[in-house]
């Protein structure tokens, strides 16, 4: 009985994980595609609605999905289109999810890229804060700031050689890092 109720509450809390690393993506998944003839509320009921679906499957918590992030998007966007046209049938108009002719948002931003690129840009500043000092330092001064190495070395207090080496070793382990998680340069 006590293993049935542990191995219970790890279930709900890999569960809890997964919604709370997920929620957003799903939600911005679904927005796009039913925001033309939805309510907020129906974009809310999907995303219940797929992670019913996500959690009702066994493989996702015992960890026997490869690409969890996949995985998840593509019952998003599934879900997301099937309600699409049930709630435009109800409104008494008939347009395909993929039409070249309806616009995506008003902005023009593809909301789905926008969010993964922000989940990518996320995960590579993690992981350059995982290389630690000043290896991180190095690589978000020479990367994200446009500083020249001999710049570099100044603030840091470091000869311009020893920078050089460690941008290029940093570089190099964290394109490892990124690998590890599923990103490719």
């Amino acid at each position: 009985m006590y293993s049935n109720s542990l191995q219970k509450k790890q279930i709900e809390v890999l569960a809890r994980e997964i919604f709370d690393e997920y929620c957003n993506y799903v939600y911005i998944i679904a927005a796009s595609k039913i925001k033309r003839c939805g309510t907020k509320e129906d974009i809310e009921e999907c995303v219940s609605d797929v992670f019913a679906e996500i959690f009702r499957n066994p493989d996702i918590l015992s960890g026997q999905v490869s690409n969890l992030k996949s995985y998840i998007g593509t019952i998003a966007k599934r879900r997301a289109i099937d309600t699409y046209r049930r709630l435009s049938v109800h409104q008494g108009t008939m347009l395909s999810i993929d039409d070249e002719n309806i616009t995506e948002a008003a902005s023009g931003e593809n909301i789905e890229e926008s969010a993964e690129i922000r989940e990518r840009n996320s995960i590579l500043l993690c992981k350059i804060k995982e290389l630690g000092e000043p290896d991180s330092t190095i690589i978000i001064e020479q990367f994200y700031y446009n500083m020249k190495v001999s710049e570099i070395a100044k603030a840091i207090s470091m000869t311009a050689a020893s920078v050089q080496k460690r941008s290029i070793r940093a570089r190099e382990k964290l394109k490892i890092l990124l690998a590890d998680a599923g990103i490719s340069l």
